[in-house]
């Protein structure tokens, strides 16, 4: 079976896909697999063979070495950020009827906009932070409309982006105007939400074999203001699994963890955070294609649950193999 396992992206995120997909190579089974190492990048897509890049042909998402048309089974995709998070890449796969593993394109879609997320999830009753909505160029909310509505400090934060980037916490209107200008600049598009002041976790959820599990719950303990991405990745913070909290709470967490992942019709690996506030676990945002470099949460959560990311990656092949295309019934 060849198995494409897809990293890169259009992003700033691209060097962190890199460094997960280096994982997944180093742990599908290869007595089971052909593995191929796909990079989609701005510069090109290729699939990297012994050292040597063969472009992809995006006709039908295959390349050529030595003559020969290498075609893929399946497709793990791993790539953070645009266009493999949120939901363009799933689309094109879709249309090719290449499986691939994760969600379908509809929730990539979905879960990377953080303001469709949190409007299908109050549906769901799944409490959340106060948020007002921004786009660039159309600003109806000044700072003292800001700080009327949801007080200080708050954060400001890009509507689609991964990787903690672009997001600061205000505490005064000199840094609300530069806030604006860091989201801005990736995204045109912005939240503002009211700060929860209470224990960060994060849990690791997946579809592992058709049910869905919890894999485990993460404390975070960020050594900067909030977990920004020099935290998530530069070793400023620390990550205690497991989290620091009763066993009731815990319980709490994972059946919040699971109606949201379910609530969403969520497949394929994930990362949730949540904010511990006045005893309720309020949602923060999702992760369809969570991190899995050394750095990362969810290798660390697969671990601390006793469970092997190859069984979890074969689960992964399985699942996405007897999906149908979303048009086929």
């Amino acid at each position: 079976m060849n198995v494409a396992v897809v990293m890169g992206g259009y992003s700033d995120e691209s060097v962190i896909s890199l460094k997960s997909g280096q994982l997944i190579l180093n742990h599908l089974d290869k007595s089971k697999y052909q593995i191929f190492e796909i990079h989609i990048l701005l510069e090109g897509w290729f699939a990297i063979v012994d050292g040597i890049k063969h472009p992809i042909n995006k006709a039908d998402f295959s390349f050529t070495n030595a003559n020969t048309i290498i075609n893929f089974d399946v497709i793990i995709n791993t790539v953070h950020g645009t266009p493999g998070e949120d939901g363009h890449l799933q689309a094109y796969w879709e249309l090719l009827e290449i499986p691939y593993a994760g969600c379908n394109y509809y929730q990539s879609s979905l879960t990377f906009n953080k303001r469709d997320t949190l409007s299908v999830l109050t549906k769901f009753n799944i409490p959340r932070a106060k948020s007002i909505y921004v786009s660039e160029g159309n600003i109806d909310f000044t700072y003292e409309n800001v700080v009327e509505e949801l007080n200080l400090p708050f954060f400001v934060k890009p509507n689609q982006s991964g990787s903690s980037l672009g997001i600061s916490k205000v505490n005064s209107k000199e840094e609300y105007e530069k806030a604006l200008v860091f989201a801005f600049a990736e995204d045109k598009d912005i939240l503002i939400e009211s700060f929860l002041d209470g224990m960060e976790i994060s849990v690791g959820v997946l579809n592992y074999k058709g049910e869905t599990k919890v894999l485990g719950l993460t404390e975070i303990v960020s050594h900067n203001d909030f977990f920004d991405y020099e935290a998530k990745y530069l070793g400023k913070s620390e990550e205690i699994t497991p989290a620091r909290i009763s066993v009731e709470m815990a319980t709490k967490v994972q059946n919040i963890a699971i109606k949201v992942y379910e609530s969403l019709r969520m497949t394929g690996f994930s990362r949730a955070e949540y904010i511990i506030m006045n005893n309720e676990p309020h949602f923060i945002e999702i992760n369809t294609n969570p991190g899995l470099s050394p750095q990362s949460i969810f290798p660390q959560q697969v671990t601390h649950a006793k469970m092997d990311m190859s069984d979890l990656l074969d689960s992964e092949i399985e699942l996405a193999l007897q999906r149908k295309p979303i048009w086929k019934k």
